[in-house]
């Protein structure tokens, strides 16, 4: 009998025989060495069962058959990727020993764990736990297998957050949806996100901006020349600007106070993925899910990065060594000079700006490794720099500077002057030929910023004793600022602290455990509410549709806020990392989020029905100019559509609406208006046929046609060119459907009724 291996994905799986297996045979699923069998899943091979497979009463949506609870959850294999189960399932049973060599964290595990349960797997189980997937490490793991009975409690965190998902999910949706008659998708992290970006929306609709006035005094001492912010209360008043202005203009002044300090700044912590995304979003626009996919293509196909799904900025005292050999490694690439100026004895077991095993859970720190990086696309050759340089900083001193804090007095009045004088640069060496972030000062806000820092390179020095002149004194005007509008980096940021504006950086440490979602879950968490159609994006601002803001009042409405919580989420974001070192039940977790999924249908069943237009409107432009695209009910849904005679679509056009397509240019959109498909077939009509939200709609709706072909017809996604065909010709080729009570059967789809678009099977 042979050991079988199971990794993630194909990829994984390769990589792993390569270092253990290099002379096993390839049979397309999987590798047959002398003494292991490699394969793969392919993500999720199992997934939970739809409620109908419970009963089939749940294949329609009654909120009066809710709420669903299962006493045990029913596992389903996920039809698309069926061959590699039975695969996975015949060569285990030449197996006598399983090793869970799948990603190693919450979501790994429990890929593995739907696998056993599934195929029933009785063998014992190892674990390989790695952080990258160069040869050496993956060899060293293989000596160093844990028994998987060690990560039992992380197996029951990983099936309490799915379960609680589940239950969250379906009760949510389905009781908000037969209830207001409107695709609405509920979920556990991705409401409180939502509810995060329509709190700030709100915040910025309410604000009203003040006028308020500000003078800079210009100073000179001999050869000296500097400026200062005038100190005192906030001016409304301008002529009383004006007045102290030229009250002081030209008049000899003193130096009140001059203080002198040196400080130093450290290199910025190492990466964990919310801090990779939320930069990479920053510099580069990258969403958080394209860094995501970047970064796992630079760990797993290139091998050039760790694991990059964590949640750490730290390393562990084994992975010393390891920087220091990558180091050595990326000397003779582009990277040579800043490796020759490197000094290793700043990275050590002692440095806890870096060496802090105690914050390292899972994962350490994303880190280059000591592969050389060669074949990455523009964007992975970008990403990889990031995480290079972050590195690479960590072997320099730090930055020095003098910091000349002045008041300078005239005619009574106090000006503040801030002087950064750089001393030494440091690791800042590494960013010198990047241009320089503006950074808020900290604990500022917005519209104090003007009281900064300025950042000099030369000398500067004053004489306490000696006179000053009052040369100039101008008046600036200003308006107060509103908070801003997310970006996908600043929503990674709220994520992470569960929307606690949090500045500190070791409470934002300690709020991780508590945060919405995790590394690996908050970029699809994003996307999905793009998918559902809660936010658009405004070049590289989020912006909250129409849809999105009815579905926060109405879960909020509904007397269920708690579901909008980002705290309350947090905290059980927490409770499943309890489980997951063995400090808390899964029974005791799950128990509570089913009395929630209760209280939820309970309360929106009483609640009045919302009128069908609160969920439709244009999205106002971020930028105060065009109109953004209607986006009620855009996008794809967590569930299945609800049938259509449940949704009150049935022959309304209310569902397609055109869309506009949006060409995305420079991170500006453009509507080129909807497209169109052909000539409504519709006898003496006259209009035209164009692809709408949900289904191809016509052009004369509202003269009254309605003809209407809804995309997801007979379990299939219809194409532009399949509807073309059904218009022009009344018929499509032959296809794979599937009849409404679920038989899988080949036929063509025919346009039974020009008048209203109804389709039939021949």
């Amino acid at each position: 009998m042979k050991t079988l291996i199971i990794a993630e994905k194909p990829d994984m799986g390769r990589n792993i025989a390569a270092a253990i297996e290099p002379k096993a045979k390839n049979y397309r699923s999987y590798l047959e060495g002398e003494q292991y069998i490699i394969t793969w899943a392919i993500g999720h091979l199992i997934g939970l069962a739809e409620p109908e497979a419970y009963d089939s009463k749940y294949k329609k949506w009654n909120i009066n058959d809710l709420p669903i609870i299962p006493e045990e959850f029913k596992l389903v294999p996920n039809a698309r990727t069926l061959d590699q189960l039975k695969v996975i399932g015949e060569l285990a049973k030449r197996s006598d020993l399983l090793v869970n060599s799948c990603d190693a964290g919450r979501e790994g595990q429990h890929i593995f764990s739907l696998i056993q349960r599934h195929l029933k797997l009785s063998q014992p189980v190892k674990r390989l736990w790695i952080s990258d997937l160069t040869p050496e490490t993956i060899r060293k793991g293989f000596q160093e297998l844990k028994d998987g009975s060690e990560y039992e409690n992380l197996t029951k965190a990983a099936k309490a957050r799915s379960e609680a998902d589940w239950l969250i999910g379906m009760n949510g949706s389905r009781a908000f949806t037969t209830k207001h008659n409107v695709l609405l998708s509920v979920g556990r992290v991705q409401t409180p996100v939502l509810a995060l970006i329509y709190d700030r929306q709100k915040t910025i609709e309410a604000f009203s901006s003040l006028k308020f006035f500000e003078v800079e005094g210009h100073f000179t001492q001999n050869e000296v020349v500097y400026k200062g912010m005038w100190q005192g209360e906030r001016m409304t008043d301008g002529a009383k600007a004006e007045a102290l202005a030229a009250k002081v203009k030209g008049k000899p002044a003193r130096i009140a106070s001059y203080e002198v300090k040196e400080t130093k700044e450290y290199p910025n912590k190492l990466y964990d993925l919310t801090l990779l995304q939320r930069e990479a979003n920053g510099k580069y626009a990258f969403s958080a899910k394209k860094t995501l996919d970047l970064a796992q293509a630079l760990y797993e196909k290139h091998k050039v990065i760790s694991y990059p799904r964590t949640n750490s900025n730290y390393v562990t005292e084994q992975n010393i060594p390891e920087m220091h050999k990558t180091l050595s490694a990326l000397q003779g690439t582009t990277y040579d000079e800043w490796v020759k100026g490197a000094n290793r004895n700043l990275v050590h077991k002692g440095n806890k700006f870096i060496c802090n095993p105690a914050k390292v859970e899972d994962h350490h720190a994303i880190l280059p490794t000591n592969r050389k990086a060669s074949g990455l696309s523009t964007d992975e050759a970008k990403l990889y720099d990031l995480i290079v340089r972050r590195f690479l900083s960590q072997f320099y001193p730090a930055a020095e500077y003098k910091v000349h804090t002045v008041i300078t007095e005239v005619e009574g009045e106090n000006f503040k002057t801030t002087v950064k004088e750089l001393l030494s640069l440091g690791w800042k060496v590494i960013y010198g030929d990047q241009k320089k972030d503006k950074k808020p000062a900290k604990g500022k806000g917005k519209e104090e910023d003007e009281e900064e820092e300025i950042e000099v390179n030369e000398p500067f020095s004053l004489d306490s004793n000696a006179g000053v002149l009052c040369s100039d004194a101008v008046v600036k005007e200003k308006d107060t600022q509103p908070p801003k509008h997310y970006t996908e980096g600043t929503l990674l940021k709220a994520m992470e602290s569960a929307g606690k504006q949090i500045e500190d950086e070791e409470l934002r440490d300690a709020m991780k455990d508590s945060g919405l979602g995790t590394p690996a879950t908050r970029a699809a968490t994003i996307e999905r509410l793009k998918n559902v159609g809660y936010v658009e994006m405004q070049g590289k601002k989020i912006a909250i549709t129409q849809k999105g803001r009815t579905a926060i009042e109405l879960i909020r409405g509904a007397g269920v806020e708690l579901l909008t919580s980002p705290e309350m989420t947090g905290q059980w974001e927490r409770r499943l990392n309890e489980i997951a070192r063995g400090t808390a039940a899964d029974s005791q977790f799950m128990a509570n989020v089913k009395r929630f999924a209760s209280m939820i249908v309970d309360k929106v069943r009483v609640q009045s029905r919302a009128d069908r237009t609160s969920f439709e409107g244009e999205t106002p432009s971020l930028r105060g100019g065009a109109k953004g695209r209607n986006a009620a009910g855009s996008g794809k849904a967590a569930e299945k559509p609800v049938p259509r005679k449940r949704s009150g679509e049935e022959g309304s056009t209310a569902a397609v609406k055109p869309v506009r397509s949006r060409q995305n240019s420079a991170g500006s959109a453009a509507d080129t208006g909807p497209k169109i498909i052909g000539a409504c077939p519709r006898p003496g009509c006259g209009g035209m046929i164009f692809m709408g939200r949900k289904g191809y709609g016509c052009s004369h709706y509202k003269e009254g046609c309605k003809f209407v072909i809804w995309k997801e017809s007979y379990g299939r996604t219809l194409t532009d060119a399949q509807v073309k065909a059904l218009i022009e010709k009344g018929k499509t080729g032959k296809l794979k459907l599937t009849a409404e009570d679920g038989t899988p059967l080949e036929g063509k789809l025919v346009l039974k009724s020009s008048d209203t678009g109804q389709l039939g099977i021949e």
